[in-house]
Parts: C-alpha cells; structure tokens; sequence
C-alpha cells in the first residue's frame, strides 16, 4: 500500500501517544514530589530529572539506525512497557538512587516511542502529506501534557507527599499501558516492489552537514526550550508578582490549548502562507511575546500574551519534524529525526540550566528575553533554510532525484557520443548513490 492511503492508522497512534505522553506528564512532578518527600534536596532533584533526559541519549542513534533498517511498530509497545514499568518503579522506589535509574527508564521508552512514532509518519505519509500528519500527531503530545499535569495535581497533596506522589505514578503507568490496545497492526507493509536496496549507512556527519537539517534541529531545540522554561519559570515570575499558582496553572493550561488549536489548523495556514513563511512568522511572534512576559502587565494581559505564544509555539515542532525528515537523505530519515530529538534532549537539560543562571544574575523576568532572541535567531535560520518549494510538496527531494537522473542521462549520452557506453553506465552508479544520501 501506497503512502497517503487510509489515515486511520494515525488516529490510533495521535491516541497512543496522548496516554503516552500523559503519563510522562503526569510521572516528572510525580518522581520530583517523591523525591522530595525521601529527603532530596534541590540538587538531588535536579539529578534525577537530568537523568531522565540524558541517559536515552546514548541510545538515539542506535534506535534511529535500526528503524531505518526494518520496521517502525516494535519500537512502540516496548517504549510503553519502559514508560510504564519507569512510571511504576518509581512509585515502589524507597531510595534516590533507584529512582533516577527508573526515571531513566522512563525517558528511554519515551525515546523509543517517539523515535518510532515520528518514523511511522515520515514513512507512512506520502511528502505533501508530511505537514499535516506532524502537526496531527503532535497533537497527541498535547493532549499529554494538557491532562497529565492536572491528573498529578488532582493525586498528589496532603499530609503523607510520599504515598499520594507513588499512587500518582502508579496511575501514570496504569494510563500508559492504555497506549497498547492502540497499537494493534498499526504499520502498513511495504510492497516489495517499493523497498530500495540497503547501501552503506549514511555517516551521522554527513547528515549533519545536509542543508536544511541543523537548521531544523536548532528550530526544534528553540521551541522546545521556550515551551520547558515557560512552564518552569512562570510559577516564578507569578510567586514574584503575586499571581496565586492556581492563576498560573490555568494559564500553562491555556498556552497547552492554543497549541492544540494551532495544531488543528495547521493545514489551512500552510496553504495560506507556505512552511517557511509560516516558520518565520511564528518565530519572530513568539520572540516578541516571550520578551513580553518580561513586562509588569495584569493577569489578563498576560493570559492573551500566553494564548498568542502557544498559539506560535505550535508550529515549530511539527514543521521543524517536515523539515529534517525532507531535508535528510532517504535511507537515514529516522537517523535524522534521532538526532533531532538529541538536540531537544540537550536543550531540555541545558537550556533551563542556562535560564537558571541568568535569573540568578538578572532578574526572574530575563529568561524569557533570552528565549525570545533564541526565537529571533530560529526565524533567521527559518528563511534562510530550504524548507520548501511549492508550500510543502516534497519539491526539494524531488528536484533532486531529477537532477540526478538528468546528470545520469547527460553521461548515458555522452558515453555514447564517444563509444564509451558501457562504462559510463558503471560511472554513472556512484552518483545515483550519492543522490540516494542528499545533497552535501
């Protein structure tokens, strides 16, 4: 079967990743509470959460490596048996120890999940159809990390923080296995027609250096990071000026909502503005509304200003996903997007490490205008990068398969022209190879 035929398969899978996320969402306050409550203090707690984020890192290109060799699907139910049994162990754990190892099991079955999810839609999706079906499939992800906070919330309080943080993570686990009974012959297969033959493995350098992938890796570490330092460091700015944490709750909810509304119209905005404007746009807007966070302004003026940026943050990263899986070469997509998630993972611990440093020194306000040049110079590597050609066709892959086959047909020609076919028909191989890894 064809890509593009048949989209059931991703509604199954926008709901498998909302019971995965959510449980995600739901298990990091959760391991933080219990942390606390064993007699953790703010360092040890920064410790377990950095593990979660970095550990699975060793694991990503390997994963990606592998996707690209065989199928998506396995990946998936055994990144919902890690965010499961992490989510559960963490709430038996009776030591701190214990829990970091089992919140590194949890990041990496959100790795692996995410990592074959994201292929699944780069493989199962035909290239014009790559920005609508990201921008569904985040969908998923807010959804989770909507529900999952609230869920937390709702479970964890009182007296005993330790009994209420571990029942919240064994409800985590719980609502992840959920995840399963979507899974279900969720991968299409391949006509053996359509398979390409297996070549030597594209190096992860040569991926690096193809245009159009750092500049969709960085878009996806900005946005992420804004959207990670918001929700850290706006119960700050409310401590600061007196706005009570249910205010501030309500608020990340509504920045959580104006993501999915993004999300749901991404289609029609893309046709009305094309991938690369429409990233331009969004970055240069959420810039300007992340610096004004910064300002002393009335709670309702700051619920328009946080409706309007998550509105803005919703696109970076289903089109930064486009972006990366068009720009890399066909037989690495999923090595690229392992990457991708490498460089979210490294903005998750370092980004909030450097916001850190910077309220410390400057007030709580001034990470968010470090995150608003952040966003400046991702709307500078959006116009600059090779995102489109025709608002998202696929064109860039296109015209270079065309350019290929032209350059393999202008040597077939001029082989003849000197008698010499033969061998410009073998010296014409190494460069449909080269064409098959992507223009350097």
């Amino acid at each position: 079967m064809r890509p593009g035929r048949n989209r059931g398969w991703l509604l199954r899978l926008v709901i498998a990743f909302s019971f995965a996320q959510g449980a995600v969402s739901m298990a990091r306050p959760a391991v933080s509470y219990r942390a606390l409550a064993l007699g953790a203090d703010e360092r040890a707690v920064g410790v377990i959460a950095g593990v979660y984020a970095l550990l699975p890192l060793f694991a990503a290109i390997p994963l990606g490596r592998r996707t690209d060799q065989g199928r998506c699907a396995p990946l998936l139910p055994i990144g919902v048996v890690l965010i499961s049994g992490g989510c559960v162990l963490s709430g038996l754990a009776d030591s701190l120890v214990a829990m970091a190892v089992w919140s590194g099991v949890m990041g990496l079955g959100h790795l692996s999940f995410v990592i074959g999810a994201q292929s699944l839609v780069a493989r199962q999706s035909a290239p014009h159809e790559h920005d609508r079906n990201f921008g569904h499939f985040t969908i998923g992800a807010s959804l989770g990390q909507l529900v999952g906070p609230i869920a937390a919330g709702a479970l964890i309080g009182g007296p005993d923080m330790a009994r209420t943080s571990a029942l919240a993570l064994v409800v985590a686990g719980a609502g992840a296995a959920v995840a399963v009974t979507s899974l279900w012959r969720i991968e299409r297969p391949v006509d053996p027609d359509s398979r390409t033959a297996q070549g030597e493995r594209v190096p992860v350098h040569r991926i690096l250096r193809t245009r159009g992938v750092p500049g969709g890796i960085f878009i996806s570490l900005a946005v992420l990071s804004a959207t990670d330092i918001l929700t850290a460091y706006l119960p700050v700015v409310g401590e600061h000026r007196g706005i009570a944490p249910s205010v501030i709750g309500l608020l990340l909810s509504l920045r959580a909502a104006a993501t999915i509304a993004c999300r749901l119209v991404m289609t029609p905005m893309l046709r009305l503005l094309g991938r690369t404007a429409l990233l331009t746009v969004t970055c240069v807007l959420g810039a300007l509304l992340c610096a004004g966070i910064a300002l002393p302004v009335p709670v309702w003026a700051l619920a328009l200003i946080l409706a309007a940026l998550g509105f803005c943050l919703g696109v970076g990263q289903p089109l930064s996903m486009t972006t990366v899986v068009q720009a890399a070469p066909d037989d690495a997509r999923s090595t690229a997007l392992a990457l991708r998630l490498t460089g979210n993972r490294l903005g998750q611990a370092g980004a909030p490490a450097a916001a850190g440093l910077i309220a410390g020194v400057a007030g709580v306000a001034a990470p968010f205008v470090m995150l608003g040049a952040l966003l400046l110079v991702s709307s500078v590597i959006a116009l600059r990068s090779p995102a489109e050609q025709g608002r998202g066709s696929g064109a860039p892959r296109e015209k270079r398969n065309k350019r290929n086959n032209r350059n393999k047909r202008k040597g077939a020609a001029k082989g003849t022209v000197k008698g010499e076919g033969e061998e410009a028909g073998k010296s014409s191989r190494p460069d449909a190879a080269l064409g098959r890894q992507g223009d350097i």
